[in-house]
């Protein structure tokens, strides 16, 4: 998508040489000379990162002393104290976890750290179904509990009193491990980094590092106990923590830090497969944050139960770990896939606000998929850098209704802060700032839309929400090892210090083409990524670069300004730009006049004569080009003037067309090409495609005149089903990327097309 914010890049400040000299000595042999070390230096100072002291732990964890788990103070001690008692009366002790990364990843810490101190037949975890249970503690499933005396949490619980309080009348004592936003629960120990003063070293602690701290603290008191290395829990402690997108910075960022080296070597059968599978090392957080924790969530949003996950992460066993991780495969690219089709519906309706009075995007639909709502919405917010609330309906009582989903937000927001203000809309609400799970009544919908989007406007102005910020501007000769190693010295990245954004100007795209993502066994997944080399006036040789979920025609033709993050391709073994967003480059010069271009998008009534029109869809530039020159050879005005694009699902379409086919055969009525095109939306392209499809599910369709005569013979499906699914999927790629083109070349500003019309036009002329 062609970029609409306004760019902001911070000026190059002067770093002293004391501060730049701290920086420079973490230089690892064979990162070159000269100017090493700036970049880093410049990224650090913006972003106050100044403390001489705090420096040096912030670069290299060797240089950081770690908090004791005892700082938490008289709740670790009870939480030690109280399960100190139950190993020693022999008590049944159950892990009660949450269904996202950090939840999974923490009860799986729990369960391999306490099952140092306790026997396995005393020891076990219960995490709830997603697409049946409650989440979080529930009287159900306390009653399913047998002989349990305690239970304690990992990464739920805080917001469960009521909950509690029955489980202690039932006695069994419960002991909460939850980073939320909490009121002390009547729990026997709350462990809780969300109350915690800012500057505390555990602030910023997820619930899989608070659970780590608990073993931690179990060690310190029974060192003579365990036969393995605590060390060996912070492979998923690392997993856990950038998962949850906390601010890494005090313990948090040293366990992380660790915790990424100790991944890299992990001897986990579970994750070593699945990083097989991702094509990632493990050694960046972007190997979790791209590549394993989507695996791991996709688990829960597509088959609901949760402990596959933890089993996947602690197993022993070479050939389940093998089927566990390939089945995680699989539930990953059906979540992408229902992800690529909600993101596509979601931006058509986006399409539809005017986002230049709009802080932020709240819309519902009763056909979402509840489960994929929290991803869509996080792509959403990195796009239109604002508050996103999407939410599904679902039956309440028979005689109302109630919407449930995902609610995220860029930094510059405090989304707990946002939702807390209107809390008397809302049934329930919980999470951190920049991520929460949201019910309300589907009445209450639009007044919270009205009220959250009135308190930003009052709060701020809404540049702050127009703005594509990048760090630092770039040539593409400076791309490669030696920037991408100095830029690596800041990782692990997350709020507060986000992955650099580079800026890189005037520059061009060549070697174009997208294709679709393959899964392991080679087999296409429906998710695109173009593929293409940059170049700038300053090189000799194109750098490498992806874009992930966008088509080649996006690539805009002549030169560009392009923001991008420096990444290293584990698999292809080469370092490579992620391309993050783009805009011509702007050189609009006074001399050459654009007010032969008119829009008329979306306006009810375009001209009609004398001017050149346009009232189809482009599905590439070229066309809007050739359009140029027209106009401008034959001094005439261009309208741009095609409709919307549909709003359905190929999925959709093609279950029309089946539907339109069943009914001729059946009726013996015919149909004309263009209301076929009129019906379906369809490009002529496309609609043959779709007969085409249609004749190997028995239909034909034969012309007669101007009508067309549909007929039906029934086929041998079993014997060619594969043949079947294959046609129908290409038939679906194909309208996929029509439907996008539509949305794309409707969406794109003016000012764009000005820039593209100005560039062709230049080139006329000169």
């Amino acid at each position: 998508m062609v970029d609409s914010l306004e760019w902001w890049v911070p000026s190059v400040a002067e770093i002293p040489d004391w501060f730049l000299a701290i920086v420079c000595q973490q230089k690892a042999v064979g990162q070159g000379t000269g100017r090493w070390g700036e970049y880093a230096a410049q990224l650090l100072w913006q972003r106050g990162i100044r403390d001489p002291s705090q420096l040096a732990g912030f670069l290299n964890p060797k240089d950081y002393q770690p908090s004791s788990s005892f700082a938490l103070g008289e709740e670790m001690q009870r939480t030690v104290n109280r399960l100190a008692i139950a190993r020693q009366q022999g008590e049944r002790v159950v892990i009660w976890g949450d269904c996202d990364v950090d939840g999974i990843t923490a009860t799986a810490v729990l369960w391999e750290g306490l099952g140092q101190f306790f026997p396995a037949d005393f020891l076990t975890y219960f995490i709830p179904n997603r697409f049946t249970e409650d989440q979080g503690l529930s009287i159900a499933g306390i009653d399913a509990l047998v002989d349990c005396t305690l239970i304690v949490t990992g990464g739920t619980g805080s917001t469960n009193a009521l909950e509690i309080e029955y489980a202690r009348g039932l006695g069994i004592d419960i002991i909460v491990i939850d980073p939320h936003t909490v009121d002390r629960p009547p729990a026997i120990a709350l462990i809780n980094s969300h109350g915690l003063p800012t500057h505390h070293p555990f602030a910023q602690l997820s619930g899989v590092a608070l659970a780590y701290k608990v073993v931690e603290a179990m060690y310190e008191t029974l060192p003579e106990t365990p036969q393995r290395p605590l060390e060996d829990l912070l492979d998923l402690v690392a997993i856990g923590l950038i998962a949850d997108w906390v601010e890494l910075k005090g313990d948090c960022r040293y366990l992380a830090q660790i915790g990424i080296a100790k991944l890299q070597q992990t001897q986990r059968l579970g994750l070593v497969r699945l990083l097989e599978l991702c094509k990632r090392s493990g050694d960046r957080p972007t190997d979790i944050s791209w590549g394993l924790s989507a695996r791991i969530n996709a688990i829960s949003h597509i088959q609901g139960d949760a402990r596959f996950c933890v089993e996947l992460l602690t197993s022993l066993d070479p050939s389940r770990c093998q089927h566990l991780a390939e089945e995680t495969e699989l539930a990953n690219i059906r979540c992408r896939s229902l992800q690529k089709d909600m993101a596509q519906q979601v931006k058509a309706r986006i399409a539809q606000l005017d986002l230049s009075t709009t802080p932020a995007i709240v819309l519902s639909d009763p056909q979402w998929t509840i489960e994929v709502l929290g991803l869509v919405a996080a792509q959403m917010v990195q796009e239109y850098q604002r508050p996103v609330i999407l939410l599904g309906i679902e039956p309440f009582a028979n005689t109302a209704s109630e919407a449930k989903g995902a609610a995220r937000s860029p930094e510059s927001i405090n989304l707990y802060s946002l939702l807390k203000e209107q809390g008397h809309l809302l049934g329930s609400f919980g999470g951190h700032p920049l991520a929460m799970d949201i019910r309300l009544p589907t009445e209450n919908i639009d007044l919270l839309t009205a009220a959250i989007n009135r308190q930003l406007r009052q709060q701020q102005p809404l540049t702050i929400l127009t703005e594509r910020r990048a760090d630092l501007t770039v040539t593409v000769a400076e791309l490669g090892q030696g920037l991408f190693r100095e830029l690596k010295l800041l990782e692990p990245y997350g709020i507060g210090n986000p992955v650099p954004r580079l800026l890189i100007q005037n520059c061009w795209f060549e070697k174009v083409w997208h294709r679709n993502v393959e899964d392991w066994r080679g087999r296409k997944v429906r998710y695109i990524k173009t593929e293409f080399e940059l170049w700038d006036e300053g090189t000799q040789l194109g750098f490498p670069g992806v874009w992930w979920e966008h088509y080649r025609d996006e690539i805009l033709p002549g030169r560009c300004d392009a923001i991008a993050e420096l990444d290293f391709n584990t698999a292809k073994k080469r370092y490579e730009l992620r391309l993050i967003t783009l805009r011509p480059t702007r050189t609009l010069a006074p001399s050459i006049q654009l007010d032969w271009l008119l829009d008329y998008r979306g306006l009810p009534q375009p001209p009609t004569t004398g001017v050149l029109q346009l009232d189809q869809c482009p599905s590439h530039w070229d066309e809007l080009q050739t359009l140029f020159r027209e106009a401008v050879q034959t001094q005439q005005k261009l309208a741009i003037a095609y409709p919307p694009p549909p709003l359905n699902l190929p999925s959709q379409t093609w279950q029309t067309l089946v539907g339109i086919a069943k009914y001729l055969s059946r009726t013996g009525k015919a149909a004309t090409y263009q209301q076929f095109i009129q019906k379906l939306e369809l490009s002529d392209r496309a609609l043959r495609l779709g007969f085409q499809t249609l004749e190997i599910l028995g239909f034909a369709v034969n012309l007669q005149g101007d009508q067309l005569q549909v007929t039906y013979q029934a086929v041998e499906r079993v014997e060619r089903q594969a043949e079947i699914d294959q046609a129908i999927a290409n038939f679906l790629e194909i309208l996929q990327e029509e439907r996008f083109h539509q949305h794309y070349f409707y969406k794109v500003p003016m000012t764009t097309i000005q820039a593209i019309a100005y560039q062709t036009v230049r080139g006329l002329i000169e």
